[in-house]
């Protein structure tokens, strides 16, 4: 079984609805996924009538051994040549002519006299079969448990909601998880107290995701914000949100507190306007490349996959998205998308940014300063600007292909880039210069993996301690110390362990915890690592768990919480080299 997770991403405690709502499909719901579904309608028509074309030009351009022997769209060559396919043994004493029609009489016909189709709409009306037909006999009970055909009674729909319930002292992890070409996002409980990591739904996915973004606030189109419109209450102005990158240029907004949902709450980009489900072939005539034409480039939407998210803590209505079309996007997520925005055709992104010649891998808010976005892309460079005046930014070349970046929330200038090439870089904004052939020196360059380094993340609890994962299979902890002595940043190992994901494409610190982290990779594995579950960890880092104000809370798994599993032990192994 195949598989992997490209993303993964936590939820705060207490942020969840304690009993999860199910999806329902009432009027109003259905109005709303209508409006959002007419593109996919779309979609299937484009590709049913690419189809239609491709199966008529079948044949036309070929030569020699490539041609077909007959037209398969001309439904004449499917008829037999012989139309007396079987004839009747006629035997030797008897004339093969018919004998003519008596006078008056009809024509023999073609043998269907039998069926008296002549007779056909002359036949007596049916009695009723519809599946209401039988209405009157239906048997009325007063609740449910009088109703023997009710198998799924009270007490079991109270344990059911027993199992959903998500206490506020819970974490919800959601991962981005592919497994035997089956996508879909699976929300996992982490109770953290008891040490415990468990499934709680999962949301299918129509296309291959790529990254992830949690977010509070309530898209115009989801139905939490128009069925509390008129109020003032907290579920009209904060939620519980996944924003999803895939491998389609659009975005897709879910909402968290909804289980068994069937469609997103909302929908970033124009799928009819890109064809993303409609390939056009590189190249013309009998011999057709397999390489597709690039989508033509638009300000309103995306036309490649989506590689990167951020959204906006302070401006809580922007989301920012990177794509492999080379361009970064912003998108106010109070602007109706659907066919029910302004003039009927939906309103696209707020601002389109091309600050990169390739794909644009990352990109992330600056919390101190919320207007300031800085981007990554496969063109070896990192840019920093003011999403007010982008032309005034400055940036760096980084000597590699960039994997991901992250934001110093300890310092509002500063910011770390990971490569491709096992390197971690970390600069200064004030000190880049706006002109990319300048020399832009980092302030220290760390090399953390045998490798590209797919996953970065630094702690929101603790300065100066980041987390490495990559494609080495190590997810890393390090510590940032400035030297009093000579002003320098020294970078040391705390902790690094192999906690059996595979390649590590993902790593994020919890947004509770101190020196919690999760992990997942390659083997559609996801692990909780707690870091001070190890003496080491806790020796190196005491110091700034103490200037922090955190205190380590004993653990006796290891450190180390996977999902049960009836074929491995979740715990892992107990291994990791220490400095």
């Amino acid at each position: 079984m195949s598989g992997l997770i490209s993303s993964v991403a936590w939820v705060r405690r207490g942020v969840a609805t304690r009993h999860p709502q199910k999806y329902v499909l009432d009027d109003q719901e259905l109005e709303r996924v209508s409006a959002l579904a007419r593109i996919e309608l779309e979609d299937a028509r484009k590709e049913l009538e690419a189809a239609h074309k491709a199966a008529e030009s079948m044949g036309k351009g070929a030569e020699g051994d490539e041609a077909d022997d007959a037209d398969e769209n001309d439904e004449s060559a499917w008829v037999d040549e012989d139309d007396d396919a079987m004839d009747e043994d006629v035997p030797m004493d008897q004339d093969p002519t018919p004998a003519p029609a008596a006078e008056g009489a009809k024509p023999a016909g073609d043998g269907l006299d039998q069926y008296h189709l002549d007779d056909y709409d002359e036949d007596e009306a049916m009695p009723g079969m519809g599946p209401f037909s039988n209405i009157k006999g239906l048997t009325y009970y007063r609740n449910n448990d009088e109703d023997p055909y009710i198998t799924l009674k009270e007490d079991e729909e109270e344990q059911e909601r027993e199992e959903l319930e998500v206490l506020p002292t819970d974490n919800l992890l959601v991962v981005a998880k592919t497994e035997d070409e089956i996508s879909q996002l699976e929300v996992y409980v982490y109770e953290e107290s008891e040490e415990n990591l468990y499934a709680h739904h999962d949301l299918m996915l129509p296309s291959f995701p790529l990254c992830l973004e949690w977010l509070d606030f309530p898209p115009i189109t989801s139905p939490a914000r128009t069925q509390n419109a008129s109020s003032s209450s907290d579920a009209a102005q904060f939620g519980n949100f996944i924003a999803v990158g895939t491998l389609d240029p659009e975005i897709e907004i879910w909402s968290l507190d909804t289980v068994e949902a069937m469609y997103p709450d909302m929908v970033l980009g124009r799928p009819d306007k890109t064809a993303a489900h409609v390939p056009t072939p590189l190249g013309t005539g009998k011999k057709k490349r397999k390489k597709t034409k690039a989508r033509p480039t638009s300000t309103a939407h995306h036309v490649d996959a989506v590689l990167g998210l951020s959204w906006n803590r302070t401006h809580r209505n922007l989301l920012a998205s990177a794509s492999a079309d080379k361009t970064v996007k912003l998108w106010d997520l109070n602007r109706d998308p659907t066919i029910n925005g302004e003039g009927g055709e939906g309103e696209g992104a707020l601002r389109s940014f091309d600050v990169h010649k390739d794909k644009v891998q990352a990109v992330q808010w600056n919390q101190a300063d919320p207007t300031v976005l800085l981007t990554g892309s496969y063109d070896r460079t990192v840019r920093t600007f003011d999403s007010r005046a982008p032309d005034a930014g400055v940036g760096a070349r980084v000597g590699g292909d960039v994997e991901a970046l992250r934001w110093d929330p300890w310092e509002p200038h500063g910011f770390y880039v990971s490569l491709d090439n096992g390197l971690v870089v970390n600069f200064d904004a004030r000190a880049l210069p706006s002109d990319l052939d300048s020399p832009s020196p980092a302030r220290f360059t760390l090399s953390a993996h045998d490798g590209p380094v797919s996953a970065l993340d630094v702690n929101p609890h603790v300065r100066g301690v980041i987390a490495t994962g990559g494609t080495d299979k190590v997810v890393k902890v390090w510590n940032v110390a400035d030297d009093q002595d000579t002003g320098k940043r020294q970078v040391s190992l705390v902790i690094s362990r192999d906690l059996g994901v595979g390649k590590v494409f993902s790593t994020s610190w919890s947004p509770d915890d101190p020196l919690t982290l999760a992990a997942a990779g390659s083997k559609a594995k996801l692990q909780v690592w707690d870091i001070g579950a190890n003496a080491g960890a806790r020796k190196v880092l005491g110091s700034k768990l103490a200037e922090a104000g955190k205190v380590l809370k004993e653990k006796q798994s290891g450190g180390v919480i996977g999902v049960a599993s009836d074929e491995e032990d979740s715990s892992g192994d107990e291994g990791g080299d220490d400095e």
